[in-house]
């Protein structure tokens, strides 16, 4: 048991540490507002697909093919139930923090922090499985999540989840995984290349995110508190023990805990600053939880290790 607290643990240092040098290169301003956003859509655009096709690459397996149906099943019951929770739990006089409080419990940073760590300690199966928990997301978030931030029925696009890159990327694995497609050296070199760029840039990103943050201000709202309590430690818990109840074990288990597990997502500063919500509150949140995930995901994902 205490191997995988060790294993879990040097895997979300070594993750800070990248995060560190993203914080580095913000305060010393060798990270700027654009060069981030430019390295965001090279990653959401190109980095994050080609990850998940790289590991649909294999031959087809029904036992895979039934942990995918099983990650999508424990994906949808996990947002449903921290939807509930957030919904009975979060209330404000003012609707602009309200519906990011909400937000912030609810959406995981599925993608940026749970893939690397994903791929660290389960190798492909565990971002062939993480891919169906960011497909499921995404869905909720472009729909739900445009309800809950204040949108009309306009931003509920259809279109934006079909053309969602990691939604494209899963749709082009789906087809290579199930048909066995054989894809050439050629092909797929050039695309793990690419690949292995999703845990430095993310995390650097995350990093000069939280250099540009005021980060003593998130300490000082008895508010964040309790909903990073909820979203670092209640949510992952119950998903854990509501698998374990269902029967679900190894490389699925792991894998959906460690996105329940991950901090406020990213989106929770777009969404606030797309639908005028406090933007201000969204960038303490994703700060205070991002920080205190380096502290309860390896305590969390090391215990769901260990039982799987």
């Amino acid at each position: 048991m205490f191997d995988n607290f060790i294993t879990v643990g040097t895997q979300v240092l070594e993750l800070f540490i990248l995060i560190s040098l993203g914080f580095l290169c913000g305060k010393i301003k060798m990270l700027n507002e654009k060069a981030v956003k430019a390295i965001t859509d090279i990653v959401l655009y190109i980095v994050s697909p080609c990850v998940i096709v790289q590991n649909f690459i294999r031959p087809f397996d029904s036992a895979m093919l039934g942990g995918l149906l099983t990650t999508a099943a424990a994906a949808l019951s996990i947002h449903i139930i921290t939807i509930v929770i957030a919904m009975l739990v979060f209330h404000d006089k003012k609707p602009e923090k309200e519906r990011v409080y909400r937000f912030a419990l609810i959406f995981s940073n599925c993608g940026y922090m749970s893939l690397p760590m994903q791929q660290a300690l389960l190798g492909s199966d565990g971002v062939f499985f993480g891919a169906v928990y960011i497909v499921i997301f995404n869905v909720i978030m472009w729909t739900f999540g445009v309800w809950l931030s204040g949108g009309s029925g306009k931003e509920m696009s259809l279109l934006k989840i079909i053309l969602n890159p990691c939604i494209i990327g899963m749709a082009v694995g789906l087809v290579l995984f199930l048909l066995s497609v054989p894809v050439p050296e050629i092909i797929t070199k050039p695309i793990g290349f690419i690949a292995n760029l999703n845990t430095p840039l993310p995390m650097m990103v995350i990093g000069y995110y939280l250099s540009q943050s005021k980060i003593t201000e998130a300490f000082k709202d008895g508010k964040s508190f309790v909903c990073v309590l909820f979203r670092l430690i209640v949510i992952p818990v119950l998903a854990f023990g509501g698998m374990m109840v269902c029967g679900i074990r190894g490389s699925v288990l792991v894998s959906c805990v460690i996105a329940a597990s991950a901090p406020a997502a990213a989106a929770t500063t777009m969404f606030a600053a797309k639908f005028d919500n406090d933007t201000s509150l969204s960038v303490n949140l994703v700060t205070l939880s991002t920080i205190s995930s380096v502290l309860t995901m390896p305590i969390i994902v090391g215990f769901a290790k260990t039982l799987s």
